[in-house]
């Protein structure tokens, strides 16, 4: 029980498991690190989205910048734009950029906004990312260093050939072991902890700590030790999509620097731009929608948006949304998609790999006498962190005016609501969302982000009352978000441009 851990098994490829190996890998070179994939389970690569951690993820691990945009189709994301999720009408859209409100933490704009800007959407009289994106610009300049960012940025990439450039990268320079074979059984220790992991071609692979990456098919996690998925469909009701990907109608079209999510009657529509290729999908629940109204919303949506009338044909996707009632069982510890999936709304899947996989190198080096008590603290913080993106997510529904279907007068419903959503949003009604409001110091969704969500949405306090130098202080923040509009839009590329830049010069390391 004393020894220490040497060796790592990573059950799984894709992006989950490749980041998972390639962090340990980096941060704790004395490690042995395996990764087994079989070839006969598919990737289901769809997670094109991120949040901006990744830039320090790929620090760590090594992977150039440069290196990454080249080979990843890689284009970059400011945010997400929120159309037709308030009210449906024409036009109505709103944004939760990446970048903090100018004087969050130090000054309290809502009230001066309330009194001077309510017909200026509160994004954009605080931050100048909305502005940005409707204008086309990249987030950073071509003399702006790798990783280094003007406006804050996370990325959008096509899913498969990440999961190879990290493979290609954790094997040749983190000295990661691949193995490409199918497991047939899973062997045990009396203790009940994972000896090895049978394989056809291989033998037993044995290791001390074992990664279950296996994706929805939750391999160790799920069928050898049977922890059940604490479902969340009573609250969030989405269980499929129909995915797709578009070519642009011209090579030059515009290249969108958010991810635009966009309701219909039943359901919501990503659209992520890459630099050759749209990802377009159409996201709902098969209790208010049939396959064929998705579809047709998707090819509507297509329509709309000006894509060629050749799309091929969307690969169908099921879920069951929720997440594991424990990550860590013994000796092997649940990350990505075999934990847990919710829904593809603010790309929280990739964030959740990072988090898991951060904090495992924080608690390495580890022994097994200690492991117990690590998966403890580790299974507590990730159900917290589960729930909060669980109450982040429906809010974007529950505050909905939409009337168009069952699907969202379901959604607006308080008995769908997480329990903690139905206690502060009365008291949102009477103060902004604060840090008090959010009990850990590494929150997964920030109380800015709240503020984005709710007031795009439509909430409005009820009339707060603020001294003099509160409001002075606040439209002193509009004044220097306005000031940033007119300095960087002029100042920063078309996002296009940017990419087309490093494809062909790079950026300074």
């Amino acid at each position: 029980m004393s020894d220490p851990i040497h060796d790592v098994l990573v059950l799984g490829g894709g992006s989950a498991g490749w980041l998972v190996a390639a962090l340990l890998a980096a941060e704790h070179p004395e490690l042995r690190v395996t990764l087994i994939e079989s070839s006969e389970v598919p990737i289901i690569g769809v997670g094109e989205g991120t949040w901006p951690s990744m830039r320090d993820t790929l620090r760590r691990i090594g992977l150039s910048e440069t290196d990454f945009v080249r080979r990843c189709q890689v284009s970059f994301k400011q945010g997400s734009r929120f159309d037709g999720w308030a009210t449906g009408t024409a036009g109505e859209h709103y944004y939760h950029p990446f970048m903090l409100p100018v004087g969050h933490g130090d000054v309290d704009a809502v009230p001066a906004w309330l009194a001077a800007e309510p017909a200026t959407a509160f994004a954009n009289a605080v931050s100048p990312s909305p502005q940005l994106c409707d204008s086309g610009r990249a987030p950073k300049q071509a003399q702006t260093p790798e990783f280094g960012a003007v406006a804050n940025y996370a990325y959008h990439f096509d899913a498969g050939l990440f999961g190879q450039a990290l493979r290609e990268h954790a094997v040749s320079q983190l000295n990661v072991r691949h193995v490409v074979d199918h497991v047939d059984a899973v062997l045990t220790k009396d203790d009940g902890d994972i000896a090895a992991l049978q394989t056809r071609a291989h033998g037993a692979l044995a290791a001390d700590l074992f990664i279950d990456c296996s994706g929805l098919a939750a391999r160790l996690i799920g069928q050898h030790f049977g922890v059940p998925l604490k479902s969340e469909r009573d609250v969030l009701f989405n269980d499929a999509a129909l995915a797709l990907q578009v070519p642009y109608a011209t090579p030059d079209a515009p290249l969108a620097s958010v991810t635009i999510a966009t309701a219909w009657s039943k359901g919501w529509i990503w659209d992520i731009g890459l630099p050759s290729r749209r990802g377009v999908g159409a996201v709902y629940s098969r209790a208010h929608a049939s396959d064929d109204e998705a579809h047709a919303a998707l090819q509507a949506y297509l329509d709309r948006s000006g894509a060629p009338p050749e799309r091929g044909t969307p690969r169908p996707i099921r879920f069951d949304p929720g997440y594991r009632e424990r990550f860590w069982v013994r000796n092997c510890v649940a990350i990505g998609l075999s934990s847990g999936f919710i829904e593809p709304l603010e790309a929280s899947a990739l964030a959740l790999v990072e988090l898991s996989a951060q904090r495992l190198c924080d608690e390495l080096p580890m022994s097994r006498a200690g492991m117990d008590a690590v998966a403890r603290r580790f299974n507590d913080d990730f159900a917290y962190r589960w729930s909060r993106v669980i109450d982040f997510l429906k809010l974007h529904y529950a505050l909905s005016q939409r009337d168009d279907s069952d699907y969202w007068r379901a959604h607006r419903d308080p008995a769908t609501w997480p329990e903690r959503l139905r206690e502060l949003l009365p008291l949102w009604r009477l103060r902004p969302p604060a840090r008090h409001d959010f009990g850990r110091i590494d929150e997964v969704f920030p109380a800015a982000s709240y503020q984005y969500i709710l007031y795009g949405m439509g909430f409005r306090p009820d009339s707060p009352i603020a001294s003099a130098a509160k409001l002075q202080a606040g439209r002193a923040c509009f004044d220097e978000a306005a000031r940033q509009v007119r300095r960087l839009v002029p100042a920063l590329p078309s996002h296009r441009a940017l990419i087309q830049h490093i494809l062909q010069h790079g950026l300074p390391s």
